[in-house]
Parts: structure tokens; C-alpha cells; sequence
């Protein structure tokens, strides 16, 4: 993955901040710093989020790659600073500091060693022989994904200057759910018999609170956050992302390495509390059919169409033509008010989870961080398909 949309990111929660270097970009494509902070604020949405939200108010700066406003070719580097360093300077400075009586205080204040059941906390403390938890929180924690987000902002512009667009939005917040499947084909969304264009679907989702187009459904998931929230707990749920306007055979059948659909559960998965990713009907494939699963070809007007979309716009690892449909399923974000019983692991005694400040649910915003993650994976095999070092290269590979 990434052989063409080269990345490597760097940066802690409570660090100076979140860092990218991003390769491979060719030459001539506008890039919009003011496009990439709204997906940054987009990901900083949703009912039921913590006080970091209140905090950091996220700003990319575009350091290098860009010149008036057009990609050179040369490496992107961005850069978006933790507004709360301010608050955890001695406790995160990369250099030495002064064992004075005070400092020692605010250090012992910010480290911790109770492990926290369903974070890194456990296994990363035994992997890199940690025992002040700090070191693995800050790095595993999902606010490396406002810099992810910033990275997917840049493969969408990419992407959109060949027709190529994303919607995504909420199904499931944990007893808030839609009352049926949606279907989605040739970009048109039906529920309930009901049809939308996905571009209303967006719509609908970003002025939901919980990034869900259904009204009804958005107050009955509303109120699920509030009960949790109340009894000091947290929740998880389910969301859709849809790209439209893919060209056939991104990706490939030769290699396993290749295989798009592979690739976009990896790059989704790999998403803080995601624990489940499907393509097109996913799991629900175990209850059809060979006749109810596969999508029938036609004529219309000439060209090859289909008549279902139960692949997702994916068959034997490439794109078909149709929506792409990804589904992620998120667990309720460990960190609680009411913590679950553990163990520290500084003198191994039984006693209560370490609690950090957190969300009630984050699934709205786990839904922009997957768009973003598959908009870098697209990018990314879109290149490879229809490469050039610069914009007028890549377009007339597209075209011819």
C-alpha cells in the first residue's frame, strides 16, 4: 500500500504536534489548505464528543510541496499543532528536563501504570518494556487521525478533479439504528423504498449531529448518548462510506498485495476502535444465495451496467464501475467514567482502569477518518493505474 501516495506521519496527543510527509504527489494539482481544515473540523463533530474537542480548534500548515496554492511534485510536508502542549510541556518535551521538585511533580501527575482493558496499554507496555503507560497512550491515541484526516483531505482534491467523490455517513449508534439496509447503486441511496442521490445523503449527514441522514433515527441516537453518558459509559456503532465516480480496475487480481478490496479493510481496520469492515453486503451474504448475491449484468444506452450492487464496486480486488461501499463497525471507546476493574502494573495489585478524559461516542467522527483512510488507499492505486509526474500527464492517461 502507498507505493505511488507515499506516507509517513509522526506526532503525540499531547505533543508539539502531528506531522506528515507525504510523496508522490505529481505536479499541478491544486491544493486548498481551507478545504483540508474543514475536514479537520468535520472530524472534530458529532454529539457526544469530550472536552479535547473544546480545546483544539485543528489548523493544518502546508510547509512544503505547494507553491501558490499548486503541488510541484516535490514531498507535501504538513503540520498541525496541539493547541494543549501548552498545558504538557515539561511532561512531553523531547528534550531532557530538570529533575527539580516541581517538575518531577508534573510528571508523576500525567504518567500512570493502570492498564486500561480494550487500549494498547497492555500489550505496548510488554512490547517496548514500558512501565509509565504515557509512552504508549500517546502515540495509540486516535488524535493521530486529525492528521490522517488532513492526509485523506489532500487524496479527495486529488481525486476530485476527476469526477471522483465521497459521502459517508451513520447507521448505528448502539441501540439507534436505521430500521432497515440501505442499498446503494450508481449513486442513487434507497431506504424504505425511499431513493436519494448520495449527494442529499451527504447533505442530510452533515447537518445531523450524529451524521445521519434519517431524522427519527438521529433522535433515537441522540438519546442513547445521553443515557450513556449518564450512566458514565460509552458507545460504539456502525457507518457507510460510498465513493462515486471510480474508473474500472483499480486494483488488481495478479497479487493479494494488490487486491483493493484488501487493502481498504486494512487501511479502515487499522482505524482507533474499529473491529469489523465489510464490502458492499458484507455479512449478509451468509444468508443469500448465489443468485441473490451476484450482480447481473445488462444493456443500457449501449454500455454494461448492473442491476444490484451486493459487491460494493468491488469484484476479485478491483474496482467495478459501480458505488464503492464500505461499511466499519466501531466498539465503544474504552476509556470510561465508570472504569472496569484491572491491574497496575507497577506493583502488580488489583485496582480500578486508569480514566483520561474522553468521548461518549466518536462514531460520526470515526466515519470521516474512514473516508479519509480510503480516499489515501484510492489515491493511492489511482496513480498507479493512471500515473504522470504531473496533472496533464495523469489526465491524458485517464482520458485515453
Amino acid at each position: 500500500m502507498n507505493k505511488n501516495f507515499r506516507v509517513l506521519t509522526s506526532g503525540e496527543s499531547h505533543g508539539k504536534c502531528l506531522n506528515a510527509i507525504i510523496d508522490g504527489i505529481p505536479a499541478g494539482f491544486p491544493i486548498s489548505e481551507d478545504t483540508i481544515n474543514h475536514d479537520l473540523w468535520r472530524r472534530q463533530q458529532g454529539y457526544g464528543r469530550g472536552g479535547r474537542m473544546k480545546i483544539e480548534s485543528d489548523k493544518v500548515e502546508i510547509k512544503s510541496g505547494v507553491r501558490h496554492g499548486i503541488t510541484t511534485g516535490a514531498p507535501v510536508c504538513l503540520e498541525i499543532k496541539n493547541k494543549d502542549y501548552e498545558n504538557w510541556k515539561t511532561v512531553m518535551d523531547t528534550a531532557p528536563v530538570e529533575l527539580t521538585d516541581e517538575n518531577i511533580a508534573k510528571i508523576e501527575e500525567k504518567s500512570f501504570t493502570k492498564l486500561r482493558p480494550g487500549h494498547a496499554d497492555y500489550a505496548g507496555s510488554v512490547k517496548y518494556g514500558f512501565i509509565d503507560l504515557r509512552n504508549v497512550l500517546e502515540r495509540s491515541s486516535a488524535r493521530k487521525t486529525a492528521m490522517e484526516v488532513a492526509i485523506g483531505s489532500i487524496a479527495k482534491q486529488i481525486l476530485a478533479q476527476f469526477g471522483i467523490a465521497a459521502v459517508s455517513h451513520v447507521t448505528q449508534i448502539g441501540g439507534g439504528k436505521l430500521e432497515d439496509n440501505v442499498k446503494v447503486r450508481n449513486g442513487i441511496l434507497t431506504y424504505k423504498d425511499k431513493t436519494y442521490p448520495l449527494t442529499e445523503i451527504g447533505d442530510l449527514a452533515e447537518n445531523s449531529e450524529v451524521r445521519c441522514f434519517d431524522e427519527e433515527t438521529s433522535e433515537k441516537m441522540k438519546a442513547e448518548i445521553d443515557k450513556a453518558k449518564k450512566e458514565g459509559t460509552t458507545l460504539g456503532g456502525k457507518f457507510e462510506v460510498y465513493y462515486t465516480g471510480l474508473p474500472v480496475g483499480l486494483g488488481s487480481h495478479v497479487q493479494y498485495d494488490r487486491a483493493l478490496d484488501g487493502l481498504l479493510a486494512q487501511a479502515v481496520m487499522s482505524i482507533q476502535a474499529v473491529k469489523a469492515v465489510e464490502i458492499g453486503a458484507g455479512t449478509e451474504v451468509a444468508d443469500m444465495t448465489g443468485a441473490e448475491t451476484h450482480d447481473p449484468f445488462e444493456l443500457k444506452d449501449g454500455k454494461i451496467v448492473r442491476t444490484s450492487n451486493n459487491a460494493g464496486g468491488i469484484e476479485g480486488g478491483m474496482t467495478n464501475g459501480e458505488t464503492l461501499v464500505v461499511r466499519g463497525t466501531m466498539k465503544a471507546i474504552p476509556t470510561m467514567k465508570t472504569p472496569l476493574p484491572t491491574v497496575d502494573i507497577k506493583d502488580t495489585t488489583e485496582t480500578e482502569a486508569h480514566f483520561e478524559r474522553s468521548d461518549t461516542c466518536a462514531v460520526p467522527a470515526c466515519a470521516v477518518v474512514a473516508e479519509a483512510r480510503i480516499a489515501t488507499v484510492l489515491v493511492d492505486a489511482f496513480l498507479d493505474k493512471f500515473g504522470g509526474d504531473s496533472l496533464k500527464e495523469v489526465k491524458a492517461h485517464y482520458e485515453s
